[in-house]
């Protein structure tokens, strides 16, 4: 098992392996999601693909997640920690976010510090996303305060 890296806050060792566990099985279910989500099924209307570059193949990468709104900003996040695509987010610092039925945008990426901001968009977690992970999400709230990842996301030119 690796060490932890000093200096560096990982959250709680069960919440990060809950996550892990969580995100297998949205894998796993990964087509069933994403056939619902193209289908427009309500209960997933906040879902958004995002489309990034791979940080070092260069090669786009896609992803679903649920993009939340706070006083008519868009934010995408991930609750546990840094991911694959929040590392390629950060290193290109931009994407397109293509909507359910088809239409996409480009779209520039900035990473929240901790702050009021950051604080409202986890908060929003709680109510925005879809039933069971709302319910995941406020309980592991303390563990996404310390290490969650999130991006507002600006229209690009």
């Amino acid at each position: 098992m690796s060490q932890p890296v000093a200096g560096v806050d990982r959250g709680s060792a069960a919440w990060r392996l809950v996550w892990r566990v969580a995100y297998r099985l949205i894998r796993v279910l990964a087509p069933l999601i994403r056939r619902a989500w193209r289908a427009r099924t309500p209960s997933l209307r906040r879902l958004v693909e995002l489309e990034v570059a791979g940080r070092r193949t260069g090669r786009s990468r896609r992803i679903l997640v649920t993009s939340l709104t706070v006083d008519g900003a868009l934010y995408v996040g991930h609750p546990n920690g840094a991911a694959a695509w929040t590392r390629n987010v950060e290193v290109v610092g931009s994407l397109r976010v293509v909507s359910s039925d088809g239409s996409a945008r480009q779209m520039r990426a900035i990473r929240l510090l901790a702050g009021p901001e950051r604080e409202s968009v986890i908060r929003a977690t709680w109510s925005q996303q879809p039933f069971p992970a709302n319910l995941l999400y406020s309980a592991a709230r303390g563990h996404v305060r310390r290490v969650g990842v999130y991006f507002r996301l600006e229209a690009t030119a």
